[in-house]
């Protein structure tokens, strides 16, 4: 009896731990629902963080568990997984959340749950227990979304210029100044799908793996689900202020058409990686259509040794959460036995 309570204590342990990086996702990036909206001056700050809240929470009721399929079942092999695995994924995630967090880098709290999960299996079994083909997936949208995000922007950014073309600024500011909501609620529609389901995920696994949840499940615990929409809700009403300053300004400066322009191309990036199952990261994506806005205008527009510094923090966000996760998996082996 005294094992399995101590079973149970340490799953529920690694649950809070897991919804609590889940709130830190919200948190960390709150800028990515934000920044655009509130750097036009569209919407002021606390506002925005209110709007961006409900349409984390609403996604629960519009997209399908696709994205947590895949993080619970489709990157490491089935019966690899332990409590120890979890426990040093979760650490390695958050410990690279609180370092960019800290210095305002908007880096991927997505792909440092991802790295964490790998340099855990790592440092458990070595990369044959890693699927190649969700891992390469999502690999390769590290590329793909802020690329597509880029493209839609631009795209839009063209056509909307082009449709525009013999409307007065003051006419077009007041249009998209309107617009601007639906292509903000649209993302953070899209942000919620997308970032809640990744914790679902490292949670269904945990319970899987303990035995608290059937391997063969369609779908994890509706408890599970609740929680972690509510968390990163609630994460992002508590927003990442450092990060909105270099979200929404310092990459380049955006009027309510560009706000409208580089959302809804990040909305349609991220709905259609949902759709797929890929766990995409909102900040690249976001932060490519934010440049393909500013690059539309002139290439002077975006400032890109900001943009430079982030691309850094993306391709150092896997190995250094991989990292920190081999390590405290071995820890976790030594202090939960």
């Amino acid at each position: 009896m005294a094992s399995v309570q101590a079973s149970f204590w340490v799953v529920a342990l690694l649950v809070v731990l897991a919804v609590a990086f889940d709130f830190m996702n919200g948190f960390h990036d709150a800028a990515n629902s934000i920044a655009t909206v509130v750097s036009t001056g569209v919407l002021k700050p606390q506002q925005a963080i209110v709007f961006a809240t409900a349409f984390n929470i609403v996604a629960i009721f519009v997209f399908k568990l696709h994205v947590a399929s895949t993080v619970g079942k489709g990157i490491v092999a089935p019966g690899v997984v332990d409590y120890h695995v979890v426990f040093g994924a979760l650490i390695g995630a958050i410990f690279w959340n609180v370092v960019t967090w800290w210095y305002g880098i908007p880096s991927s709290s997505s792909h440092a749950l991802i790295g964490g999960i790998v340099g855990a299996v790592i440092a458990k079994t070595g990369v044959g227990a890693l699927i190649p083909a969700g891992l390469g997936l999502t690999v390769l949208f590290i590329f793909v979304s802020p690329l597509l995000g880029y493209l839609l922007g631009s795209l839009l950014m063209v056509g909307v210029a082009h449709l525009f073309r013999r409307s007065s600024p003051l006419r077009v500011d007041n249009w998209f100044r309107r617009l601007q909501l639906v292509s903000a609620g649209l993302y953070s529609l899209g942000h919620g799908g997308n970032d809640a389901q990744k914790t679902i995920g490292i949670i269904w696994m945990l319970l899987i793996a303990t035995g608290y949840s059937a391997p063969d499940s369609a779908m994890p615990p509706y408890w599970v689900i609740w929680a972690c929409y509510i968390a990163i809700g609630l994460g992002t009403m508590f927003g990442g202020w450092r990060i909105v300053k270099t979200m929404g300004q310092r990459i380049t400066k955006l009027k309510p058409v560009g706000g409208f322009c580089a959302e809804t191309g990040g909305a349609i990036t991220l709905f259609l990686a949902t759709a797929l199952g890929v766990p995409v990261s909102t900040t690249h994506t976001i932060t490519g259509a934010i440049i393909g806005v500013g690059s539309v205008r002139r290439p002077s527009a975006v400032r890109w040794g900001v943009a430079r510094n982030i691309v850094w923090a993306w391709l150092l966000t896997i190995p250094a959460a991989a990292l920190v996760a081999g390590v405290f998996y071995w820890i976790g082996v030594w202090v939960f036995p």
